[in-house]
């Protein structure tokens, strides 16, 4: 189990973007080695929503029978984090949530970039 941590008074300083920028990559690596086939699997998924020119969201790649559910529910982030660096989606706006796990919370929806339809066609 893990901790939130904790300061007893606010630290001074300036917030340093590239150290936050990272530790999220870092992070974002590490939950993709829990399963490396789930996440090519993944890619694999959105590359086919993508190319759709849809709007869609993580539970749609679940619902088309794309994917299966990942082995940490940050697995989700850090892969269409990687296929929007890619130029593969860009984000399209938020909607609610389509999974029942995480109560129709708000979450970001995404579109195959135009280039990528236009080269993956």
């Amino acid at each position: 189990m893990t901790q939130q941590l904790q300061f007893s008074e606010p630290v001074q300083g300036v917030i340093d973007p590239e150290a936050g920028e990272a530790a999220k990559a870092d992070g974002m690596a590490r939950i993709d080695q829990r399963d490396p086939d789930w996440a090519t699997r993944c890619d694999d998924a959105i590359r086919t929503m993508a190319r759709r020119g849809t709007v869609f969201q993580a539970a749609d790649l679940i619902d088309e029978h794309l994917v299966d559910e990942p082995p940490h529910p940050n697995c989700w982030g850090a892969r269409f984090g990687a296929a929007a660096r890619a130029g593969v989606i860009e984000a399209a706006g938020v909607a609610q949530s389509k999974r029942a796990t995480v109560h129709r919370s708000l979450c970001r929806t995404w579109q195959g970039t135009a280039e990528y339809r236009r080269s993956a066609a």
